[in-house]
């Protein structure tokens, strides 16, 4: 049930999918003039709690109350295929829209009285929600996003798929909402995108849920950050590097606290064995009413898992030079991709590749993993290179329509591996238990990706070849695999739009500009900088 108020609020809501409960009797407001990170990992229930939010999902109970204008980030682009991008913006102000679209129709019908009065009825309608700088307004926000004019009244359907994911983007800003519930926005912008989105939501007034596995990100924009834990959610002030501190903090007292209490309790227990039967009667009945009193609190299990990424040394040492391109180009038809690009990349090298999406960062990765042969030019390959390849596409390497279990697929990675190292290399993946049993099929994108880099730990290459290894990991996923690179002592080239990932590790940047690719020998913030005095 939805009722409205200025703010966001839960009132006792419950989520339960079969026996598991993702939260159980949440009371929570969300108040005007504060940006909440919603956060917790994967499966915890964050995209859920959105859609009840939005009353797209019921609650198996409780109530939620919303402003009467909320903007939300829509995923289905298929629902808006026929319409003009400009048109799927406007979108976003749905009495804007309804009454646009009324108007419309009623300049085909005869003009009577009641159609006359109709008509002035909705202009006054457009007239209070601003349609008439609509159009500009909407312009405003594409541009931001890159979105360039010329594709402004094409249809949906005629654009790039990472364009009309930016457009529903747009459709959420548009129109003042009093309200903003944003799940993953940063997918599919680059790093000019990222900022422009975070500018503008630094001057947003109203309250801000957004979900993002992007660090950077939450800790640029969140003033708080709301934690799905313990089945429900915990609010605390600050951003996302602010919360872990205290979080961890807390627990960690906590359990001190129980183990002195343990501690302490055995103690008074050994007194009450001893002298039970003694003439200390009044004493041990004292020392017994403190073992209740001291009775340690039961501590629900929380959500802080991270997996233990570290990328073994490889035992075979490449050469000095691992990759060398000379002038290679790759097309698809008549879109040139890769144009006569010539590089050379050196053992222990750290890259980052950057750039819009379709300006070449996978097809280049392909291309030095050999799933791809450039149209021209040469790629030679160092002594004793061996590639560890994780495809943007899940499916190119993990096939879903088997019924092989996640340590089936990662025994074959290797052509001798002993079970109990398998186990383990799962284990540190968080498949602990019968987890590591699982059907391939019911793997969630998450849990793919984990088995995706347990592969390549197991397998040690002295070489990696990421293609947004980022995409479906939860926020402790990312820093443990930031952490993994940055230890790695083979060479690692990845493309990836998350900065805190980038910052962690890339020491160069390819970077996939307009004007061409560019090689940079520097990190991510150095080459901004000289892009910006450019």
């Amino acid at each position: 049930m939805l009722l409205y108020c200025p703010m966001i609020t839960l009132n006792n809501i419950t989520k339960k999918i079969g026996s598991r409960t993702l939260f159980e009797e949440v009371t929570f407001t969300f108040n005007d003039g504060c940006r909440y990170g919603l956060t917790g990992p994967n499966g915890a229930g964050k995209s859920t709690l959105l859609k009840i939010v939005m009353g797209t999902e019921a609650p198996t109970s409780g109530t939620v109350s919303l402003p009467q204008k909320v903007g939300f980030l829509k995923q289905r682009i298929e629902d808006f295929s026929d319409y003009t991008v400009l048109d799927t913006v406007i979108m976003g102000n749905s009495r804007l829209w309804n009454a646009l679209a009324e108007r419309d129709s009623l300049y085909e019908v005869e003009m009577t009285d009641a159609v006359g009065m109709r008509l002035g009825e909705l202009e006054e309608i457009v007239a209070e929600e601003d349609g008439y700088s609509a159009e500009s307004d909407a312009e405003v926000l594409l541009i931001g996003m890159g979105i360039p004019e010329e594709l402004h009244r094409k249809k949906m359907h005629e654009i790039p798929t990472d364009r009309q994911f930016r457009a529903l983007l747009c459709q959420a800003l548009f129109g003042n909402p009093q309200a903003l519930l944003l799940d993953e926005p940063t997918n599919h912008l680059d790093l000019e995108s990222i900022s422009w989105l975070e500018e503008f939501l630094h001057n947003y007034k109203g309250a801000l849920v957004v979900v993002s596995h992007d660090r950077h990100f939450l800790n640029s924009v969140c003033t708080h950050i709301a934690d799905l834990d313990y089945e429900t959610i915990i609010a605390y002030p600050g951003n996302y590097d602010a919360m872990l501190v205290v979080k961890t903090a807390v627990r960690a007292r906590a359990e001190e606290e129980n183990k002195a209490k343990e501690k302490k309790i055995s103690q008074l227990k050994e007194f009450v064995a001893k002298f039970g039967a003694g003439t200390r009667a009044s004493q041990v009945q004292s020392r017994v009413r403190e073992i209740d009193r001291l009775q340690p609190l039961e501590l629900k299990k929380s959500n802080i898992q991270r997996p233990y990424i570290r990328f073994v040394v490889p035992e075979k040492q490449s050469g000095h030079v691992v990759f060398k391109l000379d002038k290679v180009s790759k097309s698809y038809g008549d879109n040139l991709v890769i144009q006569k690009f010539s590089c050379e990349i050196h053992k222990g090298d750290k890259i980052a590749l950057i750039g819009n999406n379709g300006r070449g960062k996978t097809t280049l990765l392909k291309l030095l993993a050999g799933e791809l042969l450039p149209d021209s030019g040469k790629i030679t390959y160092g002594h004793q290179v061996e590639i560890g390849y994780f495809p943007q596409n899940h499916a190119d390497v993990i096939d879903k329509h088997t019924d092989r279990t996640a340590f089936d697929w990662l025994k074959e990675r290797k052509e001798i591996v002993f079970d109990q190292d398998a186990r383990g290399v799962l284990g540190k993946m968080l498949f602990s238990g019968d987890d590591a049993f699982k059907s391939l099929k019911a793997l969630s994108g998450g849990e793919t990706a984990r088995l995706l880099l347990g592969g390549l730990l197991l397998t040690a290459p002295n070489v990696l070849l990421l293609d947004e290894p980022n995409n479906h990991l939860d926020l402790e996923a990312v820093s443990a695999l930031a952490w993994g690179l940055e230890d790695y002592k083979g060479t690692a080239l990845i493309a990836t739009h998350d900065r805190g990932l980038m910052n962690e590790f890339a020491k160069k940047i390819i970077a996939f500009e307009a004007d061409g690719i560019h090689y940079f020998e520097g990190p991510l913030e150095e080459y901004l900088l000289k892009k910006q005095a450019k």
